[in-house]
């Protein structure tokens, strides 16, 4: 029997490890292999109708708490920091927490580097430079990745992203069948994510297409705001042989910590 291994995955917002990790931690789990889950921030900042505005933060707990729980994930780490905004300049609230962006670097990674130690974690899982499409969470997200894995020796560390190729094909596809919603500019992936030949690993996910999507389900404020509905819901709206030839893969670029 092959050993256990450890996988943490490290995600910006509630929902970031839907669309982008959740099919291989849904696979990894049912292959015997331990994932923990590190959230750096509650979400507050996300766009959502006003029905599901009230206590956003709350809402957003429970939503990654069930999909935590579909994908099979034995840990969740909240780090609790806020939500910094799409632009990355949210102030702090009086008594509330710090937004990730104002964190201290430093602070942040070692935080994560504690729950690399916790769990002696084989793999590190983040984001890649460009922070995906590059939210200011989720560049500063790299680069807590990055100073965690020093600090805590972790000898594997893969940025979780997307050849933007193959993206700017699919979205073309799908914008054939469905018609995204105002906020959604395909133009700017075109810049986003990685380059084809920077990957260096795909995660066949075919089998786990139906905890990915109730993953992206159990995000149920991010699906709507109150001039229609956004991106998650297109995409839920998807036939499921659609769904399984969009989310089938998963793609990873394997870094080498400097440690």
């Amino acid at each position: 029997m092959a050993p256990v291994k450890t996988l943490v995955f490290l995600h910006a917002h509630p929902d970031d490890e839907a669309l982008l990790t959740s099919g291989t931690m849904a696979r990894a789990s049912a292959e015997g292999q331990r994932v923990v889950l590190v959230v750096a921030t509650d979400g507050a900042a996300g766009l959502a109708s006003s029905s599901m505005s009230v206590d956003l933060a709350a809402r957003r707990a429970a939503e990654l708490d069930e999909s935590a729980r579909v994908l099979g994930v034995h840990r969740l780490v909240r780090l609790g920091y806020a939500d910094s905004g799409l632009h990355g300049d949210e102030e702090q609230q009086p008594g509330g927490p710090v937004p990730l962006c104002r964190a201290p670097l430093e602070e942040a990674a070692q935080r994560v580097a504690d729950v690399l130690a916790e769990e002696d974690a084989d793999v590190l899982i983040s984001y890649d430079r460009n922070g995906g499409y590059g939210h200011p969470d989720h560049v500063r997200v790299h680069e807590i990745g990055v100073r965690a894995a020093e600090l805590a020796y972790t000898p594997r560390v893969f940025e979780a992203t997307i050849p933007r190729d193959v993206l700017v094909r699919a979205i073309k596809a799908a914008g054939k069948v469905y018609r995204f919603p105002p906020e959604f500019d395909p133009t700017s992936f075109e810049r986003a994510y990685s380059a084809s030949s920077d990957i260096t690993h795909r995660v066949d996910v075919r089998r786990f297409v139906d905890a990915k999507r109730a993953s992206m389900a159990a995000h149920a404020s991010q699906a709507t705001a109150d001039d229609g509905d956004r991106t998650l819901a297109a995409f839920l709206r998807m036939p499921k042989p659609l769904f399984r030839k969009v989310f089938g893969t998963e793609w990873y670029r394997q870094s080498r910590p400097r440690i």
